[in-house]
């Protein structure tokens, strides 16, 4: 299936690149040297990447104790070490925020960001050392899933209506329909943008956790934040139904963490309707420039 998927990414002729200023960007946080300034300044040359950091920074999100109205704070408060991943959401939005396929813009960007929310809030659960890690993991899990609705939107489409009823997955699906499913081509996609080997393994790995080889409890953590959000009804391929106690990401976490076991789990579920709401009001400011 990852032979299909490299096949698919290398004859897509007009695949969008990372923007050019985040290329620079993620270039100077490589060296050693680095200062807040220098990547205020690269970065306002792209007025809606600095915009839409912002509003990331501003976000229930990180949830800062004030407002920061200013690029500079906002780098400050997010610090070098997490300023790559916001600079990696930001590129991703402008690369396909504007793009029509088989997916909604915003039910796409709910979902996805709902998925990082869940996530950081689930590692916070387990003591998972890196929190912004697990939300970057979450935003960009699905990203096989956008190549296919912008560049198969028919298949896509197709395959969508398919499952509608039944009991099978849109993965099932795709790996029956097309020879290799999301989780492949959004790996061979996080490669040719150089995106670090965490977030790779996430793409591989989110609806398989026990076959990550190098940190599988980062890719349990998005498992079971893609099944508690598309329960929420917030899923671009209907309802979602589990049972948690037969997940393989619930015994990895719990193995890690044995107080997750008292976990309500429907309680958790409806504690999700506040973000749900935060989610939506992000999506809908994020796109507006």
């Amino acid at each position: 299936m990852i032979e299909k998927a490299r096949q698919l990414i290398e004859h897509t002729n007009d695949l969008p690149t990372i923007p050019a200023v985040a290329t620079r960007i993620l270039t100077l946080l490589d060296q050693p040297e680095v200062e807040i300034e220098e990547v205020a300044d690269l970065m306002l040359a792209d007025l809606v990447m600095a915009a839409r950091v912002l509003k990331l920074i501003n976000s229930p999100v990180y949830r800062p104790s004030h407002e920061i109205t200013t690029l500079k704070r906002a780098l400050v408060h997010l610090g070098l070490r997490h300023i790559r991943e916001v600079v990696l959401t930001t590129s991703l939005i402008k690369i396909f925020g504007e793009a029509t396929g088989a997916l909604e813009v915003n039910t796409f960007w709910e979902h996805s960001f709902g998925v990082g929310m869940v996530s950081k809030i689930i590692a916070q659960m387990v003591g998972y050392p890196d929190l912004d890690k697990a939300y970057i993991s979450g935003i960009v899990h699905d990203l096989g899933e956008v190549f296919l609705s912008n560049y198969l939107p028919d298949d896509f489409r197709e395959l969508q209506e398919s499952i509608k009823g039944t009991s099978v997955t849109l993965l099932e699906a795709e790996a029956l329909s097309l020879g290799t499913t999301h989780a492949e081509i959004g790996l061979c996609l996080a490669r040719e943008w150089n995106f670090p080997q965490a977030y790779c393994e996430v793409i591989a790995c989110h609806h398989a956790p026990s076959e990550a080889k190098n940190d599988r409890v980062l890719c349990a953590i998005v498992n079971l934040a893609d099944l508690f959000w598309s329960v929420r009804e917030l899923d671009y391929c209907g309802w979602v139904s589990f049972n948690l106690c037969d997940e393989p990401a619930w015994n990895i976490l719990s193995w890690m963490s044995p107080n997750l076991e008292d976990l309500d789990e429907e309680r958790f579920g409806y504690e999700l309707d506040d973000a749900v709401v935060s989610v939506k009001e992000l999506v809908a400011s994020i796109f507006k420039n």
